[in-house]
């Protein structure tokens, strides 16, 4: 079975002060800024583990007392 990789899109726009701006399409509110398309890259990926953690941690907290069970997902 052929592993699919998970990817996201970045909607890019050049400002009018000549700073790239972007976010990640399937997470808007993973948001970044940067000097160059490389450099913004660099900060929506930083964005968008900041989001993960921040929606991992707030969904744990609304099982807190509760039973549960977590199981890991691998997503290639």
């Amino acid at each position: 079975m052929t592993k699919k990789k998970i990817s996201y899109t970045a909607i890019i726009e050049k400002s009018k002060e000549g700073w790239y701006v972007g976010q990640i399409q399937e997470m808007p509110e993973a948001i970044a800024q940067g000097k160059t398309i490389e450099e913004l890259k660099k900060k929506l990926v930083d964005a968008l583990e900041l989001v993960i953690d921040y929606h991992r941690e707030e969904t744990i907290n609304q099982y807190n007392g509760r039973k549960f069970i977590k199981r890991k997902l691998n997503l290639a």
